[in-house]
């Protein structure tokens, strides 16, 4: 479920897999998040780490706090919508960027997409 390597810290992982977990309805909006240890257990990472990751997306606004319930997912749509067309553009910027490297064209792009996306 948890994924790490070593090319960047641990908690800048946590950060953008709990944000696509957000992202893609995994954690639904307004839903409760487990615990800190909980899932500091899960990811066999110190909860520091985790607590962490959390900070920065209750920063964002995707994660907040209720003193004595817990963390939960944030509900507005619209701020989860804006994060997505964020994180798209990321994933199209690094897609080009990489085809760019291989000597892909942006021209050549679509016939090349064609043959991969199904419609």
């Amino acid at each position: 479920m948890w994924n790490f390597n070593s090319d960047k810290p641990i908690y800048c992982q946590l950060i953008e897999q709990f944000r696509l977990k957000i992202l893609s309805g995994e954690y639904p909006p307004g839903s409760k998040v487990a615990s800190v240890r909980e899932l500091a257990h899960e990811a066999c990472v110190n909860p520091n780490t985790v607590q962490r990751a959390f900070t920065e997306l209750e920063r964002e606004g995707l994660v907040y706090t209720q003193r004595t319930s817990g963390r939960y997912i944030t509900a507005d749509q619209e701020l989860i919508s804006q994060c997505r067309s964020r994180t798209a553009a990321g994933f199209v910027s690094d897609f080009l960027q990489s085809m760019e490297k291989i000597g892909i064209p942006k021209e050549q792009l679509p016939d090349e997409l064609k043959k991969y996306v199904k419609e």
